[in-house]
């Protein structure tokens, strides 16, 4: 049996967090641009995120973790394994706390998001993939001594992404449906646990990229599983396994999963930047994307919160991904 955080587990846990994390605005998305997009009838609300210190929603399961450290635990410092966000909101962590932070983050990683971490003072070290990136890991915490903060799994780091949701159903009542971007499932686990236990009857859909499927595979597969490569403009949503625990709690509260692929997710990004100026990462556009694509006839006339995780990239990145050729510009 798993632990299922409650809602009262959930508040004191935003209530431990207090200050060292916004709570995040939540926003009625209207104009002609995203109902044009959407289905007759159907009402948005986006989950502000990326306006979270370090970017993301990430600090919230990075602080709850490292909460739980010791004085000893918090001066030998933290590692972390990231495509750069959790790296970031790490650092922040570590700073906020006194501690200090070496983290592994993928070569490909976005220079926004390293010239981030730097600037918390992390140590940073290159990995050619995802999957040299967790052996890293697993030898800096060996040899150092470091407290590992797991990017996505683990009660604590639930209870953090569980506060997004508990926030969003506080905001925004009598929501249909919440959309939910994946990456190792960390987010998805925790909004979801939360929004059914604030919001029983609203159902819980979870997207992925084409080329990072991994929640799909463990999902038809019932355990959790890998993927052999990373494949899509969502780095941040490119984890290269499902675990046990984020996957559990996928599997018992999240009602449906899509896919989108990259073209979608860059159209969703123009589409937010030019209705609702926002300038979201690839992965933060992702919900979007599966309301304007997949899910746009099934949730008609609905109202539909959508999780906006991040917003860490460059301009230069973000503008290049915006052209007709974005894609192609982008590798």
């Amino acid at each position: 049996m798993i632990t299922v955080p409650t809602i009262a587990t959930i508040r004191e846990a935003r209530r431990r967090l207090g200050d060292r994390v916004r709570t995040t605005p939540s926003w009625a998305w209207r104009g002609r641009e995203i109902e044009a997009r959407t289905a007759p009838g159907t009402a948005v609300f986006l989950k502000l995120e990326l306006f979270q210190y370090a970017g993301t929603f990430k600090p919230r399961g990075a602080l709850l973790n490292m909460l739980a450290l010791d004085a000893k635990q918090l001066a030998r410092g933290v590692t972390a394994v990231s495509a750069g966000n959790h790296a970031v909101a790490v650092g922040f962590a570590a700073r906020q706390l006194g501690s200090s932070a070496k983290v592994v983050m993928t070569s490909s990683a976005n220079v926004a998001r390293l010239e981030a971490c730097r600037a918390y003072g992390v140590e940073v070290v290159l990995a050619d993939d995802v999957h040299q990136a967790f052996a890293e890991v697993r030898r800096i915490e060996e040899q150092e001594g470091r407290t590992f903060v797991h990017p996505f799994e683990g009660e604590r780091t639930v209870l953090g992404t569980a506060t997004v949701g508990l926030e969003l159903c506080e905001q925004v009542t009598g929501l249909d449906a919440v959309i939910v971007p994946i990456g190792g499932g960390g987010l998805c686990a925790g909004v979801a646990t939360a929004v059914k236990a604030a919001e029983p009857a609203c159902k819980i859909y979870g997207v992925e990229p084409e080329g990072a499927d991994s929640m799909h595979r463990s999902f038809e597969a019932g355990e959790p599983r890998s993927i052999e490569r990373v494949d899509t403009i969502a780095d941040s949503l490119g984890a290269p396994h499902a675990a046990p625990y984020t996957f559990a709690l996928c599997q018992r509260f999240v009602d449906d999963l899509v896919k989108v692929d990259d073209d979608a997710l860059l159209d969703a990004m123009r589409l937010m930047f030019e209705s609702a100026k926002l300038v979201a990462e690839p992965a933060a556009a992702a919900a979007t994307a599966a309301l304007c694509g997949p899910l746009r006839e099934r949730l008609a006339g609905q109202r539909v919160g959508l999780l906006v995780c991040g917003t860490n990239i460059d301009p230069g990145t973000f503008f290049r991904l915006l052209q007709p050729d974005g894609i192609r510009r982008s590798t």
